[in-house]
């Protein structure tokens, strides 16, 4: 659970700094990871964006001092890092549903955010189906759409990709590849840098790259294998999360930070819900014995 204190520490870095700029390398670093995927477990088990944390903790603490203080809004707002009025305004009113302004007057309700404390949750009340595997390098072909370090973009991003490569023909296309394992059309999110970072809908195969088609190539690894059954786009939110907080603390392993992989089954159009798989790569952890 080494993982957990890791966190614990880049939390201590966001809620010391702020009133100060927020480095998202610094606090990746404290958590021991790199920047793309510290947000992306961030996401998964505290079920906010990274961004959106930081924006409710600055907005709380700027609703305390407005409430306790007879400091000026523009004061409070340069404070938090806001140099634009409008900006802050709009901030402060996504969290508290009020102004700036009307946060001063007396009986206003506002919303409090405290920190975050990560702690592991163990329910065991649902079973979590799954079994480990050791594959060779996968090769997938298949259309990507580059994505950003803003999580609450990509977010957004990625449910337009998949309808508009669902109604522009290049899913049945895609869907002609498939021939090796894992069966099924995949979703894969593959970070190189923040300049090659990329959400793949595409098919293991050893065909040829059709036009306007890419490739990659995931390395050799050990993955454990959630099973899910149910709505593909919450329940597979749902194993990510359970992954993190109910799996893995317990399992001897480490996250390997490969691309993880949506299996989805083939049909003409997708459906809502159905059978699915999550494809999450792993290492032994060096600390168990």
């Amino acid at each position: 659970m080494e993982w957990l204190n890791k966190l614990s520490l880049a939390i201590d870095y966001i809620e010391s700094n702020l009133q100060n700029d927020i480095s998202y390398d610094e606090a990746a670093r404290r958590a021991c990871c790199s920047t793309f995927y510290f947000q992306r477990l961030f996401s998964y088990i505290a079920g906010i964006s990274l961004s959106e944390y930081i924006k409710r903790r600055r907005m709380t603490q700027a609703g305390f001092e407005l409430q306790r203080t007879d400091a000026k809004v523009i004061d409070i707002a340069l404070k938090y890092g806001y140099t634009s009025p409008t900006a802050f305004n709009r901030a402060f009113r996504s969290v508290h549903n009020i102004t700036p302004n009307d946060a001063k007057k007396v009986g206003n309700t506002l919303n409090s955010y405290p920190p975050l404390h990560f702690s592991v949750k163990v329910t065991g009340e649902t079973a979590m189906s799954y079994h480990i595997e050791k594959k060779p390098p996968m090769r997938i072909v298949g259309v990507r759409t580059p994505l950003s370090d803003n999580m609450d973009k990509n977010q957004q991003a990625v449910p337009l990709f998949w309808e508009t490569t669902l109604n522009n023909g290049n899913f049945s296309k895609i869907c002609m590849l498939s021939n090796q394992a894992p069966q099924g059309i995949l979703g894969v999110s593959i970070y190189q840098s923040q300049q090659q970072f990329f959400y793949y809908i595409a098919v293991s195969t050893d065909m040829p790259v059709s036009s306007g088609m890419f490739e990659y190539e995931i390395p050799e690894s050990d993955w454990v294998i959630f099973e899910n059954n149910g709505d593909f786009k919450e329940d597979v939110k749902k194993v990510f999360r359970r992954f993190f907080t109910e799996w893995l603390p317990f399992s001897g392993y480490e996250y390997a930070g490969l691309p993880d992989i949506e299996v989805y089954p083939i049909y003409e159009n997708i459906p809502a819900n159905g059978y699915s798989e999550v494809w999450i790569a792993i290492k032994k952890d060096k600390e168990k014995k």
